[in-house]
């Protein structure tokens, strides 16, 4: 006769297995590249410059709207430095998306469009600020994070420069250099996306802060 304790062993249900949280830059990633690639045809000149609507849906509703959802879901998480980083790409696209509808409806006192730079100077000079900052506080994530943040700081401060001075050739390497960190940032999600599905992890480089 087995013993009181192996009987409750026995009629004892196994524990279930613990549920993921998910990984919200999987989704956060996933829309912002619409948005960084419409971005990147833009200053590339594919689409037409003096004609920026057609990029509202891409960078508002694609790559805004779905970052601010990754956003709150990583704060859920209490993961605070997704949250951050996710929560200030969101706040870009939104904005930038709000920025080409005033533009294109002569909203902020615009009377004509060449009073656009005076507009565009301060905001693109406040987002490298900003996204420099964001650089330099990541240096301890793995070494393709930093490309990647390093790669938009490059982007804004060719784009500021075409603010400012007209020169379309800024623009256009800006271009370039967005499709350099949407690769970085496909990569990003290739690697993501494998792991969630059990395959092991792809190289992404050591910090360059420990």
């Amino acid at each position: 006769m087995r013993s009181g304790a192996h009987a409750a062993a026995d009629r004892a249900e196994p524990a279930p297995a613990a549920v993921s949280p998910g990984n919200p830059a999987l989704l956060g990633i996933t829309g912002f590249l619409p948005g960084g690639l419409t971005l990147g045809l833009w200053l590339i000149g594919y689409l037409p410059t003096a004609l920026p609507g057609g990029m509202i849906a891409a960078v508002s509703v694609s790559s805004g709207l779905f970052l601010l959802i990754a956003t709150l879901w990583a704060a859920r998480l209490e993961a605070s430095t997704v949250s951050a980083v996710l929560g200030v790409y969101a706040a870009f696209w939104l904005s930038f998306g709000f920025m080409l509808m005033g533009l294109s409806n002569k909203w902020f006192g615009l009377t004509s469009p060449d009073q656009a730079p005076q507009v565009l100077a301060p905001y693109t000079l406040a987002w490298l600020i900003v996204f420099v900052f964001m650089t330099i506080a990541t240096l301890r994530l793995p070494l393709v994070f930093t490309a990647g943040f390093v790669f938009v700081d490059v982007t804004f401060a060719l784009v500021y420069a075409n603010v400012v001075t007209g020169t379309s050739v800024f623009a256009t390497i800006a271009g370039f250099t967005t499709f350099v960190f949407c690769a970085v940032y496909a990569y990003i999600l290739f690697d993501g996306l494998r792991q969630d599905l059990g395959a092991p992890e792809l190289p992404m480089g050591a910090p360059i802060l420990r």
